[in-house]
Order: structure tokens, then sequence, then C-alpha cells
């Protein structure tokens, strides 16, 4: 409460700037920042990028009313949607607040059950989608994964969050025994900044939390390693989003 008041306290003189005003201000701070020697610049612009993105982010997660903007105008639900079918039984690991679950449980007619290791995300997903068909389990895969069998494994955005993937993967296909996964990861070969940002000696992922980012050819042979086979892939976005099985 303290912290907030004092930042609006702080930031009022900036807020009641006429727009244009504020604008040149903000401008003439970057080029301040871009000032010297090329490489110091662009680890100082590309740092303020960052802060940039997750203030974007947030504002993209309210402007939707809860869920971030990408949802709607990626169309990445459609993905999963279309792959599975009704009656189903779905695993959706790293189901965060629960949107794609309940797109695959209301339009798949899937039964489908969302585990997380966020207390705080199970309780907002609970609460802001209900269906007959699905369910939020607290729980950290793959051991809090519910001891059941799957017709299929979603995992959307969620691998790369993961140090040890290979056991991951193994884990939770001999708990479930799915037919096969949907996997949606980010690509490390999404920007030409990505190498560049690893050449500056900065993150090059696009979110600090991640253990890797993919290539397809980094993708496939770790679906290999993991023992399965790449049935259909896409390019999206950046963003691989793949249809795989277990080779056994």
């Amino acid at each position: 409460m303290i912290k907030e008041f004092i930042k609006q306290v702080g930031t009022l003189p900036f807020r009641l700037m006429p727009s244009p005003l504020r604008r040149r201000v903000i401008q003439l701070g970057l080029e301040a920042s871009a000032a010297g020697a090329p490489a110091a610049g662009l680890r100082h612009l590309l740092t303020i990028d960052d802060d940039l993105t997750g203030l974007i982010n947030q504002l993209a997660l309210r402007y939707d009313g809860g869920v971030h903007a990408k949802h709607r105008l990626m169309k990445y639900h459609d993905f999963f949607v279309e792959r599975i079918a009704r009656g189903e039984r779905v695993l959706d690991v790293g189901c965060g607040y629960g949107a794609v679950a309940y797109s695959i449980a209301d339009r798949a007619g899937a039964i489908v059950t969302g585990v997380d290791c966020s207390a705080t995300s199970i309780a907002d997903a609970r609460r802001r989608f209900r269906h007959a068909s699905l369910r939020f389990i607290e729980g950290l895969a793959p051991a809090g994964v519910p001891d059941e069998r799957f017709d299929v494994v979603v995992a959307s955005n969620v691998v790369e969050h993961i140090d040890d993937r290979v056991g991951f993967m193994t884990a939770i296909q001999r708990r479930v025994g799915a037919s096969r996964w949907l996997v949606r990861v980010p690509m490390a070969d999404r920007d030409w900044r990505v190498p560049l940002r690893r050449e500056l000696g900065l993150c090059a992922f696009s979110d600090r939390t991640h253990f890797t980012e993919y290539t397809r050819a980094s993708f496939d042979a770790e679906m290999r390693a993991a023992g399965f086979a790449v049935r259909s892939l896409q390019v999206n976005w950046g963003e691989i989003w793949a249809e795989v099985a277990s080779d056994a």
C-alpha cells in the first residue's frame, strides 16, 4: 500500500504532462541511453525493451479482462481444439489460469483435467472457468499429475520452463499412457535480436524462467530423446506448434 502510494505520488508530475511532451521526454531518455559505444547502448535499450514488454503484457491482460489478448489474437486455442475428439480425456499440464483447458472442454467436448503448481492460478481458473467436463487440480508435475489414463496431454508453453524436460515428459507419459501430446514452445530463432542479445551477454530467452528455446532441429532431437516421434509441426508467431506421439 505504501509502495503504491509513493509510486503514484512520484510519477504524478510525469502523468500530468501532456501526452506529446511525455513522449518527447521518454525519447530523450532513450537517446541518452543510446549514446556512447554501440554495444553499451544496445544493452541499455534492450534492457529497457524487456521492461516495456513486461508492462505491455500487464496491460494486455487487463485489456481482455484478465485473459491475455494473445489468446484471442494468435488463435492458438484452435490448434488444440481441432486435434482433440469429443469424449477424449485430456490432461492440460501447467494449465495456468485455465483458458486453454476451458476451450478444449467447451469447444471440443473433451473431458479435461488442468494441473498447475500455482495455488493462485488454480483458484483463478476455478473461479473464471466452470464446465461440467472440466476440473482443476493444484499439483507439481510430474508427481502431482493424477494417476489416471488420458488420451491426450496438452503442454502449452510449459516444457521450456522445465530443466529436465526429457525426464518430465517420460515420467508423465508413463503415468498417463497418452496416445499423443500437443506441444507449444517458443523458438530460439524467432527474431534477429535473439543472437544479438546472446552476443551482448544478455538473456536471449523471451522469458527469464525458460531453460531453453527451440529450433526445429533441437525440438525434434529432444522429442526423440524423450521417446516421442513428431507427427506434425507448424511454425506460427515465432513458436513451434506440434503433435508428438510415443514411439514405444
